[in-house]
């Protein structure tokens, strides 16, 4: 099953890089707001609260990705560690990942809350079915 490793670390990669893409975009934002007035150091020494709307859009997309795909992280080194990688939690990564990637899109694009939300639900049950099933197979020893 070790050939079977780069397959369920690829997502992870993916969701790494989505985090670092975010962070970029972020810093760009901040500093355009820097940069042209919107904001001054001295308005945001203390706290994030003086970020323009867009700043604190594309902020808070990148700090969600400390939320739940911490849960994701976790469970893919359990999972690489009981060697209880499959095609089946393969696939699920991937659905996982892809939701993320579309909620991270809308947060950072137009932001209805609605589609989020939608995207973010979906990501939520993805990883939550994902967590049984390896539970299940864990507890079954299978």
């Amino acid at each position: 099953m070790r050939t079977v490793i780069p397959w369920v670390m690829a997502p992870v990669f993916v969701m790494v890089l989505l985090t670092f893409v975010l962070l970029v975009m972020s810093g760009l934002a901040r500093f355009n707001a820097l940069r042209v007035g919107q904001v001054q150091l001295s308005d945001i020494a203390l706290g994030q609260n003086a970020w323009p709307a867009r700043s604190t859009q594309i902020g808070n997309s990148f700090n969600n990705q400390f939320q739940l795909p911490i849960l994701f992280y976790v469970l893919v080194a359990f999972v690489l560690l009981t060697g209880k990688q499959d095609y089946v939690f393969i696939a699920a990564e991937w659905l996982f990942v892809i939701l993320r990637i579309a909620h991270a899109f809308i947060h950072v694009t137009s932001n209805n809350v609605h589609q989020r939300f939608n995207a973010y639900a979906a990501g939520l049950v993805v990883l939550l079915l994902m967590w049984i099933w390896y539970a299940v197979r864990i507890m079954a020893a299978i």
